[in-house]
């Protein structure tokens, strides 16, 4: 016999809960290494070459699928953002496939990720483009998000009546950002960012997305390190960031972190380390607070000033960007563009 209606709607809300949940340990990432309050290991001060250290490490491929084919980024626009915030974003997602930076470039860090295969042996694609865009600027569902409302937000995006998202559930990355005014489930206390796959009992289509939040006024120390500090840890300056835009400027590590991750594990079930689906470790989480050779530990690595006195480590087409490193599965150690060793 088949069940009720009313059960049946439990049974898919119970469904869509547990998956929800199992999703929450792939998303946990923070842009600054993990300390205990009153930690007299101070993020600059030690150096450990994290970026040699591959003992522990078992990456694999899971022979789920990767984005081989040209990636084009759709991004919703959530609440209230500055046009010059705009543009840093765009500016940041048009780099990953240029040829005219000025190295150590953005392209030249995505080549890393490029290493990156299917079972046919085809790697990740070069083309990274901006698709189309979408404003939420009224906060359709409201300034407190939870993972669940996050898909709703996107359902709505590609189904709005006027100028919806297309849906490119091969090749396309969903790209919700939040302004420095909305709160979403879990961040700041335990994510800056994540990424996961829509369900079609929500949004219609299995599309991989990611969501990524601005700290500037709910926890710049924590999501937009090194630009901004923990107060927790006294004598720790910040960093000037590279465009002038605390909350953006660290934005942008999160999102390439993010759109890494998504390039080699949009379903979840490509490439990552550990035996459990559910808790995956993958090519940005292994570098977690690397910016530069001999990053690890507590250590950024080693970075670059600008003439103005601010931190980069990547040229982009008409910028700078400070951008953590990725798993080199090839070495086993993580690598950028930067490198003082290659």
């Amino acid at each position: 016999m088949a069940p009720s209606t009313s059960h049946a709607s439990v049974l898919l809300i119970a469904t869509i809960l547990a998956l929800l949940l199992a999703a929450t340990p792939i998303t946990c990432w923070r842009p600054w290494p993990h300390l205990k309050p009153n930690s007299s290991d101070l993020l600059y001060d030690s150096s450990k070459k994290f970026e040699g250290s591959s003992e522990f490490v078992h990456l694999r491929y899971h022979m789920g699928p990767v984005l081989t084919g040209n990636i084009t980024v759709h991004t919703i626009w959530y609440g209230r953002w500055e046009k010059s915030q705009k543009k840093i974003i765009r500016e940041f997602i048009n780099s990953i496939s240029t040829v005219n930076a000025r190295p150590p470039s953005v392209s030249g860090w995505w080549r890393t990720v490029q290493l990156y295969t299917d079972q046919t042996g085809a790697n990740i694609s070069h083309t990274v483009q901006l698709g189309q865009e979408k404003n939420d600027r009224f906060y359709s569902h409201g300034k407190s998000l939870t993972r669940l409302s996050i898909q709703s937000v996107i359902k709505s995006a590609v189904t709005a009546k006027s100028k919806p998202l297309p849906t490119n559930p091969k090749n396309g990355l969903y790209l919700l950002l939040t302004s420095d005014d909305v709160y979403v489930q879990d961040f700041c206390g335990q994510v800056c960012g994540f990424h996961y796959f829509t369900f079609p009992s929500i949004v219609g289509y299995t599309l991989p997305y990611a969501w990524v939040g601005n700290s500037e006024k709910l926890c710049p120390g924590v999501c937009a390190y090194p630009f901004s500090v923990p107060k927790y840890i006294p004598g720790l300056k910040a960093l000037k960031s590279p465009n002038g835009d605390v909350g953006v400027d660290g934005m942008i590590s999160v999102i390439a972190h993010e759109i890494a991750e998504l390039a080699t594990n949009p379903l979840v079930n490509a490439w990552y380390a550990g035996q459990d689906p559910s808790f995956p470790v993958e090519i940005a989480d292994l570098c977690e607070g690397i910016y530069g050779t001999g990053g690890g530990g507590s250590y950024t690595g080693q970075m670059l000033l600008d003439h103005d006195g601010a931190t980069y480590n990547m040229n982009g087409i008409r910028r700078k960007f400070l951008v953590q490193w990725v798993w080199n599965h090839f070495v086993s150690y993580c690598t950028g563009p930067n490198a003082l060793d290659q």
